[in-house]
């Protein structure tokens, strides 16, 4: 039996509604952001219109386009910088789990290290790159580091804290079943902190991002950041819409890291209890 033209719309406005959000948000924020556009002129801030007009022939219709050298579409650009951060985040969870894991099982070595550990984590992650470029005289390897110790802090410190909040029982009935050290960690300490680790590493995935982008600017062949900071040298209205194309194609593929490493965590957090 077929549905009456008022139940299809019914069905039609509340598949809409939860839609609705966004259309609205996004769509008054692109309207304010073209009425600002207008003005302060299109040579100062393009609008949306003019962004999408400036860049679409190739950076948006040939996101993989490669002529040669640095001169590549905002996808190659975009992997190229995915490339960093992947070796630096994936070595500063690797070590920011494990420090965070002695500092937690060990008070000693906790309340001793805590003061580095503070003072070190305040550091820009730029303030790292001179040193880094000294160390190992290369630009790559250099913004890998910053990755690594932009990063490395709160998955540090949360992995810490995770083990270290610990319900006192948990830590009770282990000494009544008389667990070895491996099996107190693998049943009691790892289900215990995994969301305190996966909270650090959501928070180091945002911060490892800002610090590749930050970094391909100062000194990097390619990159996201390298193309942004080469777009504002180039000079001109379209070099004005590829740098705001450039930094929304950055939001959205942070976004999509943040979601993904959440996403991570949760399927985690299921297996180990």
């Amino acid at each position: 039996m077929l549905a009456s033209p008022s139940r299809q719309r019914q069905r039609q406005r509340a598949g809409l509604r939860p839609l609705l959000p966004y259309i609205i948000c996004i769509g008054g924020f692109l309207l304010i952001w073209q009425l600002l556009s207008l003005v302060l002129g299109v040579s100062r801030l393009p609008g949306p219109i003019n962004v999408v007009a400036d860049t679409w022939n190739p950076y948006i219709s040939q996101p993989f386009f490669d002529n040669g050298g640095t001169s590549k579409g905002l996808g190659w650009q975009i992997l190229i910088s995915l490339q960093r951060v992947a070796l630096g985040y994936g070595l500063a969870a690797v070590v920011g789990v494990s420090i965070g894991g002695l500092l937690g099982l060990s008070r000693f070595i906790g309340k001793g290290l805590d003061p580095v550990i503070q003072v070190l984590r305040t550091v820009p992650p730029l303030a790292w790159f001179p040193i880094s470029l000294m160390v190992f005289q290369d630009a790559t390897t250099s913004a890998i580091f910053v990755i690594f110790i932009t990063a490395i802090w709160p998955i540090i410190i949360n992995t810490a804290v995770g083990i270290r909040e610990i319900p006192q029982d948990y830590t009770n009935v282990a000494r009544v079943l008389r667990l070895r050290k491996g099996e107190y960690i693998r049943n009691i300490v790892i289900p215990a902190t995994v969301p305190y680790v996966f909270t650090g590493l959501r928070i180091a995935v945002g911060l490892a991002w800002l610090a590749i982008v930050a970094a391909e600017m100062l000194k990097a062949d390619g990159g996201i950041g390298y193309f942004i900071w080469d777009a504002y040298n180039a000079g001109g209205d379209a070099s004005s819409s590829q740098i705001i194309l450039a930094i929304l194609y950055v939001g959205l593929v942070g976004l999509a890291l943040d979601r993904l490493v959440a996403w991570v965590g949760r399927r985690v957090a299921r297996g180990s209890n």
